[in-house]
């Protein structure tokens, strides 16, 4: 790469992460503003928000950055390489049909949450969760849709819009918050709904947004059933494997919100679990899903800005070299993906375990959410911090199956981990409690994304496992400066009343850690800091 070349990989990733680092950032104030109305555990209320939001946040990963995405992707920009004409009618129909069966799924949905409130209504905080789950499950339909859309703009090297578009659901969410919700204090049900409202529009607002920009760049829509029917084929064989193969930790994880709302006992509730027969104690309390979401939305930050960011980049970059038949090029384009993600990933998950309670105390103690819930979001902060790298790895790692349309392994690996996650959580959870839930997914994580690295250099094509150790190397060895410096400065500057303090036992480390790992790394040869600079690699 020349110093006037930008690898497109690196131009995507780019991009797409600082999109997506304004989100995550508008992300981190709205769920300040969350857990200032809402709290962790002084209420049911937020741990059944959390699961109803879950259901159609799993379909917006599945979909946005899973499934459907990795199995339109490869046949829309094969037919963008041959015929434009062909392309729209297959993005066309694909979006029809999406359509369809979105309404015709959002409709099942509301009819199974009203024979589910006909039947365990009466149930302690049943009746809240089936409401929410009600109110929010339209969002299924609109953000599978900008996803859709989202894909398509991929498919022809448009990253800016896509980026941006998730950006909506912050902003709409914190109006929520910030101009409707004090109206409804003290009565937090009512606030939980008025969030979700703002939900809807939001994903009314991220369709609308990219359709005049699909326009602008030749877009017209023409359902053309005939000419698009063997692209639908090829995108329809690929779909239903790869929902397994690209989904497992997003699975695992809304598995392990149910697990900990079924398994949590409420403060002046029984001691027993009463679905067991009342026989096993509870091993979790009241807070435990909401937990798990504070922990996972950190995690997110770093998911989102690096590892989300180069699989997304990388994605129709992958599919052309497979098309080629450049193994060459695909392996050492997936190594280069890899190692950026490294680099970042490592140094980023230390720096969450480390950081975990001061994070948590800078970012959501404050109304409703207490010292005691800090302690517990620090504890799923760290947990979830430890699997970073992984979770980080794992998304570029399975594109790079299926860019040559291998979907049968992810697959196998796939449910093999999710039954390792199920194994995993009911072990850890009664010495664990919650934080035994994100260890579970960590664990899982690392072992499924170092078998599916090993699986790929064996059948598809060579990875550069030489440079992916000396990255690995460097950042471990940067790595552990920064942490020594971050725990010198932690102890330099003790936990204090005040905000100041609260700054300072965050940002101080950060800054300097940072400071630290860049130019360690630098010193012993990295060069993936340089490539996402533009100065090389």
């Amino acid at each position: 790469m020349t110093d006037d070349t930008r690898h497109p990989l690196i131009s995507g990733a780019l991009i797409t992460g600082l999109g997506t680092l304004l989100s995550r950032l508008l992300g981190m104030v709205r769920d300040m503003a969350t857990a200032s109305i809402l709290g962790l555990a002084g209420s049911p209320v937020m741990d059944a928000f959390v699961i109803a939001y879950r259901i159609p946040n799993l379909f917006r990963r599945l979909f946005g950055e899973g499934a459907l995405t990795a199995s339109y992707l490869p046949v829309l920009s094969g037919e963008l390489e041959r015929d434009r004409r062909r392309a729209w009618q297959l993005a066309s129909v694909m979006l029809s049909w999406v359509t369809v069966l979105l309404v015709g799924l959002v409709l099942v949905g509301e009819l199974l949450l009203l024979a589910a409130w006909w039947r365990w209504g009466d149930w302690p905080g049943m009746s809240l969760l089936l409401g929410l789950s009600a109110a929010l499950l339209p969002y299924l339909m609109l953000i599978c849709l900008a996803a859709q859309l989202s894909a398509t703009l991929h498919a022809m090297q448009h990253f800016a819009v896509p980026a941006l578009a998730p950006i909506l659901l912050n902003v709409c969410w914190l109006a929520a918050a910030w101009l409707v919700a004090p109206y409804l204090r003290p009565n937090q049900e009512a606030q939980a709904y008025a969030i979700a409202v703002s939900v809807l529009v939001a994903g009314v607002l991220q369709v609308a947004v990219q359709i005049p920009v699909l326009r602008h760049l030749g877009f017209r829509f023409h359902y053309h059933w005939p000419a698009a029917r063997e692209g639908m084929r090829r995108v329809g064989q690929a779909l239903a494997p790869m929902l397994f193969g690209l989904a497992i930790t997003q699975v695992n994880t809304f598995f392990d919100s149910v697990l900990a709302w079924g398994m949590a006992r409420a403060p002046d509730g029984p001691e027993r679990i009463h679905w067991l027969g009342d026989v096993i104690p509870y091993p979790l309390d009241q807070g435990a899903a909401a937990a798990i979401y504070y922990g996972e939305r950190m995690y997110h930050f770093p998911l989102g800005v690096l590892g989300l960011a180069v699989a997304v980049a990388i994605f129709p970059l992958l599919s052309r070299h497979a098309a080629r038949g450049d193994r060459e090029a695909l392996g050492a384009d997936l190594s280069l993906g890899l190692r950026l993600v490294l680099s970042l990933g490592i140094p980023a998950g230390v720096g969450l375990v480390l950081l975990a309670h001061p994070l948590a105390r800078l970012l959501f103690e404050r109304g409703e959410f207490t010292p005691a819930d800090t302690v517990r979001a620090a504890r799923m902060i760290a947990a979830y911090g430890a699997g970073v790298w992984a979770f980080c790895a794992l998304p570029v790692a399975v594109r790079g199956f299926y860019s040559l349309g291998d979907s049968a392994t992810p697959v196998r690996i796939g449910v093999a981990a999710m039954f390792v996650n199920l194994t995993l959580n009911l072990t850890l959870i009664w010495p664990l409690a919650e934080q035994g839930l994100a260890v579970a997914t960590s664990l899982t994580a690392s072992a499924q994304v170092l078998v599916l690295l090993l699986v790929f250099s064996r059948r598809e094509s060579r990875l550069h496992w030489l440079e992916l150790a000396a990255t690995a190397a460097r950042t471990l060895a940067a790595t552990t400066v920064m942490t020594m410096l971050c725990l010198a400065l932690l102890r330099y500057v003790p936990p204090a009343p005040g905000i100041g303090n609260q700054l300072a036992r965050v940002f101080l480390p950060i800054s300097a850690g940072v400071a630290a790992y860049a130019a360690v790394f630098r010193l012993l040869g990295g060069r993936e800091l340089g490539v996402l600079l533009h100065r090389g690699g």
